[in-house]
């Protein structure tokens, strides 16, 4: 048995790959590419470490050649829901009586397993089956993912250090963390790789037990997820991956006795639901359910008069139009000063002018497919929307097509009312309006940023002149979780910026930090007497 104190270092962030034409993981990426494209596989659930493979077929297939079947899944049923819980509790006992730098290793290991071997097969399952160029799929189902590996159980022995600040001679107070009293439901995205792996991994390292239901959309790259933790030495039973609809295995769920934590990413109305039937089943838990969430984002950019307008114009290409604007903290509306507008609009046009939209396997293309056909139909009824109104100008894209693919031109419209229905609504896609406001209007421009959405995810501010940049930080102090200076409003990095915002945009548990593995601990004090009195009478009663 050892009786080593172990430590885990500080992690460093995980190289981002270029895929530069003739480097090895470009050479890697295109074979993987070829080989997930050659095949049809089966996609299975799995439950208490074994693969299931019963129920509905469903075909899963790449969102810009939609023509094409990547494989088959198999749509559960609640008796997949009931299995899979029992399977966590089952394994629940041993895996929290796992000491925790044994399952610090799983997740180690897997960070490792996935910068190797696994690296050209997980960015290829994603750039496949939810449309990501390289680069996208590379930062995401990669790089933040080992970095939320690595991370996670730096901050997990990081928490694990915090002890009380003081024993008086003759008392040892000591605290324990243990995992939460029963299991744990992840709900997980299409969006991101890193997400959906990391919202039951994190709650597992903290040793709970999980059951997790992903996006059918990002079902392909689940299966690879679990594939992964599987080759790091995962104990059956600890994460089990079902496909039954939500709203049946919420159904369970919500109404089962050990339920003890609910891990989510998705809309905001969703989980407003979800929350409503925890809270409608409060009286049948064995505890109160820990509820993180990130949701919606109505995301921001807004740019003072002295700014640099090719940064502004940067920022909001890339801000809004990378992987077709389908990130949470995708910038969707902006306010641009009027004294810089022309520049920055002549620059935006003529960068957009070069963007190539296509299939993934194009390392050419800087735009791919949104994810379904549910959301182009949304997308592009919100396009229709703007060129029938009088008071918006769509100065750049405007088409779509869905005939091989889910494909949706970058748009930018320029609006004359700040409070537009594209101006105030999540969309989710590659559509960003722009509001041009008088120089004069500054500090009204500041509060129409704050109060024009429910949404406080993210938001960038571009100025130079220190006291306008000190003057938004305060004045949008609660309209964006995560705020950016001169940078556009996407991109949190683990260990560097913890990710998530309040209002209508979630419970800021911050992902990327040890803020979040606190919400799958539950803490014990231990106080020890070395020496407990024999009387119980006390000085001032002689």
């Amino acid at each position: 048995m050892s009786n080593a104190i172990h430590h885990i270092a500080v992690p460093a962030n995980e190289p981002v790959m270029s895929y530069a034409p003739g480097s090895p993981e470009r050479k890697a990426l295109k074979e993987a590419l070829h080989e997930a494209k050659s095949k049809e596989i089966e996609l299975p659930a799995f439950i208490n470490g074994k693969r299931i493979l019963e129920g509905e077929k469903v075909s899963a297939h790449p969102p810009h050649e939609h023509k094409h079947t990547l494989g088959n899944f198999y749509r559960g049923t609640k008796e997949h829901v009931h299995q899979a819980i029992d399977a966590a509790l089952g394994a629940k006992e041993s895996w929290a009586a796992t000491p925790w730098h044994e399952r610090a290793a799983v997740f180690l290991r897997a960070a490792d397993l996935l910068a190797g071997p696994f690296r050209a097969k997980m960015n290829a399952a994603t750039m496949l089956a939810q449309s990501k160029n390289a680069f996208q799929a590379e930062i995401d189902a990669v790089a933040e993912l080992c970095d939320f590996f690595r991370f996670n159980a730096y901050f997990l022995q990081e928490i694990y250090r915090e002890q009380p600040l003081h024993s008086p001679r003759g008392i040892w107070n000591k605290l324990e963390y243990r995992p939460l009293e029963g299991f744990v439901l992840a709900i997980t995205p299409f969006n991101f790789t890193s997400i959906a792996a990391n919202l039951p991994a994190a709650p597992a390292l903290c040793g709970n037990t999980v059951v997790w239901k992903p996006a059918e959309t990002q079902i392909y790259s689940a299966v690879v997820i679990m594939e992964l933790f599987e080759a790091a030495g995962l104990p059956p039973g600890v994460i089990n991956l079902i496909y039954t609809d939500g709203p049946v295995v919420g159904d369970i769920v919500f109404k089962h006795r050990d339920f003890a934590g609910l891990h989510f990413t998705g809309s905001t109305g969703v989980f407003q639901q979800l929350w409503k039937e925890i809270g409608n089943n409060i009286t049948t838990y064995r505890s109160y359910p820990r509820i993180v969430g990130e949701t919606g984002g109505k995301d921001f950019i807004v740019a003072y008069k002295d700014a640099d307008p090719v940064q502004v114009a940067v920022a909001c290409l890339r801000g809004a139009f990378e992987f077709q604007g389908q990130k949470c903290s995708a910038a969707s509306r902006a306010y641009i000063s009027a004294s810089i507008w022309p520049a920055v609009k002549e620059r935006l046009l003529a960068d957009m002018k070069t963007l190539k939209m296509g299939s993934v396997e194009d390392f050419g293309n800087f735009i791919n497919a949104v994810i379904d056909e549910r959301s182009f139909d949304k997308i592009a009824k919100y396009i229709d929307g703007e060129k029938a109104n009088p008071k918006a100008e769509i100065i750049a894209g405007g088409g779509y097509d869905k005939s091989e693919g889910y494909f949706i031109e970058p748009t930018v419209i320029v609006s004359t009312d700040p409070k537009s229905t594209t101006m105030c609504e999540e969309i989710f896609g590659p559509v960003l309006t722009l509001y041009v406001y008088d120089d004069a209007d500054w500090e009204k421009t500041l509060e129409l940023v704050d109060n024009t959405s429910p949404y406080a995810l993210t938001g960038a501010v571009f100025a130079t002149d220190r006291n306008v940049i000190d003057q938004a930080t305060k004045a949008l102090a609660n309209a964006a979780g995560n705020f950016y200076v001169n940078d556009k409003p996407t991109g949190a990095v683990v260990g560097q910026q913890p990710f998530g915002g309040a209002r209508g945009s979630g419970t800021n548990d911050k992902a990327g930090s040890a803020l979040n593995l606190t919400r799958w601990i539950s803490p014990r004090l231990i106080k020890e007497n070395f020496n407990p009195p024999v009387d119980y009478r006390y000085p001032f009663l002689g």
